[in-house]
């Protein structure tokens, strides 16, 4: 007998599942839904009072064991969970044999399925399974970050991000890169050379190693060279990912990822133009990199300073930039100006 709001609601006898092995919040959830009927993970978040994690989690352990399914909702967005009848749970359970002890336990290194998240393989060959939800698989990589030691690569073919993934990445990105995990990220978005600023990265902090390309062939996440995750549907990510801990099959995506990098360019230079300098606009930029002021660059060409400065302005706003700082990183990535060595006919105005 459970009380819920203001009604008593008598329902069929629910067998622990504790007893079986799976955790206290797999159990609790797994009665919610028996009991109350079909509900969203929100639902469960806001009736039992339990964190958005520990409800996911739960979830997760209770799809491994096949206690849960999912049915169709008015919108894609939301998945509303249906509890399978407790004698078919329990059977399925005695067939498992699940002993005692429940998820806590397990290993942690990269490549292990916490108890919590297992699943059946998905054929004969070990390393390969079905992370069935988009929340799952965030799930997963929250675990994954925590263990990443060597290096992660991403290729993200969206134009555009989900926020709420976006968000979740970037506070993923911080944590690995505060522990100084080198991490490469490839994509097609050609914003400032950072296109997660407007998710939540500050401008300033230190961030992955971009590169742009015009296409991404897959959507790809690579943990430590050891462990891969790709979507089952390319078109649809709420049906859940793939991971793959095969040497062979994760060895060939990095191989792809690598490939596709080395022919993939740095933002900044993606977004500087190309230009074609006349004879005395690059004698003034060469005179310039060497120290010359205006005025004796002037002299040098036999120009005046107010010609100059129209020569300067003029690439300035064929380069789009604001000031001339800028305009040195620009011809510089062009690689138009380059230092030479000051010489006693490089001399300064009086002050």
């Amino acid at each position: 007998m459970f009380r819920s709001r203001d009604a008593v609601v008598v329902g069929p006898p629910v067998p622990s599942l504790v007893h079986w092995g799976r955790s206290a919040d797999a159990d609790l959830i797994y009665r919610t839904l028996v009991m109350f009927g079909p509900g969203t993970a929100g639902d469960l978040e806001r009736e039992l009072g339990l964190p958005r994690r520990r409800v996911a989690a739960a979830l997760e352990e209770l799809v491994s064991i096949g206690a849960i399914t999912t049915r169709s909702a008015e919108s894609r967005r939301r998945t509303v969970w249906v509890a399978e009848a407790p004698v078919k749970v329990i059977e399925a359970l005695r067939r498992r044999r699940v002993p005692s002890g429940g998820p806590a336990g397990g290993s942690h290194e990269p490549g292990a399925v916490p108890d919590h998240l297992s699943d059946d393989l998905l054929g004969p060959a070990a390393g390969l399974r079905h992370l069935r939800t988009r929340a799952l698989t965030r799930i997963r990589l929250a675990e994954l970050t925590a263990v990443t030691s060597q290096e992660r690569l991403a290729m993200n073919p969206e134009p555009v991000f989900d926020a709420d993934a976006a968000r979740a990445g970037v506070t993923m990105d911080r944590l690995m890169l505060s522990r100084g995990v080198p991490m490469r990220v490839l994509g097609v978005q050609h914003g400032d050379p950072d296109p997660l600023l407007n998710y939540g990265r500050r401008p300033a902090e230190t961030r992955p190693d971009y590169r742009v390309t015009s296409t991404v062939p897959m959507k790809l996440i690579v943990v430590d060279r050891k462990i891969a995750l790709f979507p089952v549907d390319p078109g649809n990510l709420e049906r859940g990912y793939l991971e793959v801990a095969q040497e062979p099959v994760v060895a060939a995506l990095v191989s792809l990822f690598e490939r596709h990098w080395e022919s993939a360019r740095d933002p900044w230079e993606w977004a500087v133009p190309t230009i074609a300098l006349a004879p005395r606009e690059r004698a003034l930029i060469k005179l310039l990199a060497q120290g010359h002021t205006d005025p004796s660059a002037a002299r040098k060409l036999h120009i005046s300073t107010r010609t100059v400065s129209t020569i300067m302005r003029g690439l300035m706003d064929r380069l789009g930039v604001d000031n001339r700082f800028q305009l040195g990183l620009a011809l510089g990535a062009l690689r138009a100006a380059e230092p030479g060595p000051r010489t006693p006919d490089n001399d300064q105005e009086p002050r």
